[in-house]
């Protein structure tokens, strides 16, 4: 067979200029973007006197998805440095408030022979670990060559993405066949990938399910519930995106619930302002969660524009809609809504997370919406039902226990790695 992973490689030349041309556009609404760019390329200001274990956490939902396993591994191997790289600023930024100085973070670098030897060069990994669905064909090449044994934990791949990847199949067969395991979610994503041509070791199940709210964020939930208002009922709108903002303030404007309270945290940070201003023009008085100042009774939205508090925005609500499913983006996690006992509504478009939300409705702890008129009736209809709300917590609550796991199963894997490398 022919080795595609040169084509590959020039094409990915050809992308080049694209790429400066990529980091300055998404500047404009994040000017972190053209910081640290000497990291993309390989080249790194910072080293570990520890042996190190990586994990490529791409952006903010797999980087606090990683948590249970990042405190499995520092307390297993205490005299190890965890390695964090990242795509996105976002994901960077999710990783310096979670774990601050306690690991090491980077953005890993492009997909480039010089640069992915560069990196590997630099850090000299005693392991690698990708979460979810991170396939980087040089990558996995020069780790290969390299001896250093890199995992597919946690891989998730949908029908779609298998068929995409399906249409380059000499080169997916060849990259997948270097990685030295492959855990999957659940066994139609091990089925795919097997299919692709992935060395399946297990299915692990989800890491999402293993993330426990700490007292500290239990505690931050109930200081901004007293900032809220106790006797307020509360809908969170959590990780919005764009166009959704738009019918969550129809609903606001038209539902009958007394004092209602309405947070809306947009998944992007780029896009506070946006929404800020949204929420200006269509008149409506909010506050800004930065601001932290105690919510006057006549606010009717507070705009969640912080980071790293969405654990505790959960905590804090009395119902819960997890956004991206009500437009065609592919849903967000739903999981830490009923880790901490919050009933959960979902649109109809989760195929990013179509196991995790059929699950979830199947066990009553999720509501899916058909369509935004749906969404404000059955919101106005479960908030007069406190029975109801109640057992929708209990069942997330439970549905959250029942998953637990996979941690365990991904320590297991990478200890196996550490002690055949």
């Amino acid at each position: 067979m022919r080795n595609p992973r040169p084509v590959y490689t020039a094409l990915l030349w050809l992308l080049l200029p694209y790429i400066f041309f990529h980091l300055v556009w998404r500047a404009r609404k994040q000017p972190e973007y053209l910081k640290h760019i000497n990291e993309r390329f390989g080249f790194y200001s910072f080293l570990s006197d520890k042996p190190v274990i990586w994990l490529h956490t791409v952006s903010v939902g797999e980087t606090r998805a990683a948590a249970s396993l990042i405190q499995s591994l520092q307390s297993t191997y205490p005299d190890h440095q965890i390695l964090l790289t990242h795509t996105t600023p976002t994901g960077r930024d999710a990783s310096e408030q979670l774990y601050g100085d306690k690991v090491l973070r980077a953005y890993l670098p492009y997909d480039y022979p010089f640069a992915v030897r560069r990196f590997l060069q630099h850090f000299k990994p005693h392991v690698g670990v990708l979460l979810e669905t991170e396939i980087w064909f040089n990558l996995i090449h020069h780790c290969h060559q390299k001896h250093v044994p890199l995992l597919l934990l946690n891989a998730r791949l949908s029908e779609k993405s298998a068929t995409r990847y399906a249409r380059f199949h000499n080169l997916t067969r060849s990259g997948l066949s270097q990685l030295s395991a492959v855990a999957a979610q659940t066994n139609e994503d091990a089925t795919r990938l097997e299919a692709l041509g992935a060395p399946i070791t297990s299915v692990m199940g989800n890491l999402k399910y293993d993330i426990e709210p700490t007292l500290d964020i239990l505690e931050k939930g109930a200081q901004l519930r007293r900032l809220f208002g106790t006797n307020r009922p509360v809908f969170l709108a959590a990780s919005t995106r764009a166009g959704e903002e738009n019918i969550i303030i129809n609903i606001i404007k038209k539902i009958n619930i007394k004092s209602l309270l309405t947070v809306i945290v947009p998944r992007h940070p780029q896009r506070f302002d946006e929404v800020g201003n949204l929420l200006a023009q269509n008149h409506l008085n909010y506050q800004r969660r930065s601001e932290n100042m105690p919510i006057l009774n006549d606010t009717s939205v507070v705009l969640g524009d912080s980071m790293g508090e969405m654990f505790a925005y959960y905590a804090a609500c009395d119902i819960a809609f997890v956004g991206g499913s009500l437009l065609p983006f592919g849903g967000q996690n739903l999981i830490e809504a009923c880790a901490v006992g919050k009933p959960v509504l979902i649109g109809p478009y989760t195929y990013n997370f179509t196991q995790v939300s059929d699950s979830a409705i199947k066990k009553g702890a999720a509501i899916r919406i058909p369509n935004a008129e749906n969404l404000t009736t059955i919101l106005q209809k479960i908030l007069s039902q406190p029975e109801k709300m109640k057992a929708m917590g209990s069942a997330g609550l439970t549905f959250v226990n029942e998953n637990r796991g996979a941690t365990k199963k991904a320590l297991d894997i990478i200890a196996f790695a550490l002690a055949n490398n």
